[in-house]
């Protein structure tokens, strides 16, 4: 085998609504504010009773299910997440033991904040091209509300929960493109979950900046480590930080053929599951046919970034 592939996707999103009426009954901010600035309707709330974990266990059994595969079929887990509170057992540990996974995969969290999912599947990739692994499970996922200020009208419009998941697996023919990955160490700042217990906090006006002004040049050089020009894309899934900063990187990226998710609208900001989530939700409403060429590109905490093409499944 030469390269991987994505053979199927899934996302979980909890039952709980958080619209913006409900936002401004807790902080002083009204629909009109929250839309005009960043685009958000509603966002999906966790209990108690959903825990990290437990959002990316939903997430993977859907992706399982929809590529025809047993968990026993797997044999390496990687869960990317920035809000898992408990150190160890892992997210990847837990999800393999609520799976009920037989087969000893390897087991790996990955912190990357926004970019985790991308991170992961870059390295999901680099493990099956290099015979560490044959199918890897790679899920984001994020309960950015339990670490959210509800004070703060600048961050609790911002977030909302959720997990999606990938099924990757050795192919002939590469499905994921080289990975385009980096950081501006210097501006780790901007964004951050400090402090015990740990709240999120980000300095939105220097993040709009800084990916608006950077993020296209390098999405168009990872459209170049795969081959293609932005024209040739059926799809842009950028992480779903804020529309007012999507909807511009989509139009400077100049991939005017291609279908860019929005599901920020809906789910609000879920940090390392937007982009798995907002990808599998396209898929699943047959919005990118099986085998168009689909950018992914995850930006965020630590000033990270990492993005590939991929084939769709």
């Amino acid at each position: 085998m030469t390269g991987s592939r994505v053979v199927a996707l899934g996302h979980y999103q909890p039952a709980k609504v958080l619209t913006n009426e409900d936002l401004a009954a807790m902080v002083d901010t009204n629909d009109e504010w929250i839309r005009s600035r960043v685009g958000i309707k509603t966002r999906h709330i966790a209990g108690p009773e959903e825990p990290v974990d437990e959002l990316a266990f939903q997430a993977a059994g859907k992706a399982l299910a929809n590529a025809g595969l047993s968990p026993d079929d797997i044999d390496l887990v990687l869960v990317a997440t920035s809000t898992a509170i408990d150190r160890s057992p892992n997210m990847a540990a837990r999800v393999a033991a609520k799976l009920g996974m037989s087969s000893a995969p390897a087991l790996m969290d990955i912190n990357v904040v926004c970019s985790g999912f991308t991170h992961a599947l870059a390295t999901a990739d680099h493990a099956i091209r290099s015979g560490s692994a044959t199918r890897a499970l790679v899920i984001g996922s994020d309960k950015m509300t339990e670490i959210t200020d509800w004070t703060d009208r600048t961050t609790c419009v911002l977030t909302g929960d959720g997990a999606g998941a990938a099924v990757v697996e050795a192919s002939e023919e590469p499905g994921i493109g080289p990975v385009l990955w980096g950081s501006v160490p210097e501006m780790g700042h901007v964004v951050r979950i400090e402090g015990t217990p740990p709240v999120f906090a980000q300095e939105g006006q220097s993040v709009y900046r800084w990916t608006t002004s950077q993020l296209p040049a390098l999405a168009r050089k990872a459209c170049e480590k795969a081959g293609i020009t932005p024209e040739e894309l059926a799809g842009v899934i950028l992480h779903q930080a804020n529309l007012r900063i999507i909807e511009p990187l989509a139009n400077k990226i100049g991939a005017v053929n291609a279908v860019v998710a929005r599901d920020v609208v809906d789910s609000g900001n879920t940090s390392a599951g937007s982009i798995p989530m907002a990808l599998s939700k396209l898929v699943e409403r047959g919005e990118i046919p099986s085998g168009a060429p689909v950018l992914l590109f995850g930006f965020g905490g630590n000033l990270s970034y990492a993005g590939q093409v991929i084939r769709c499944p």
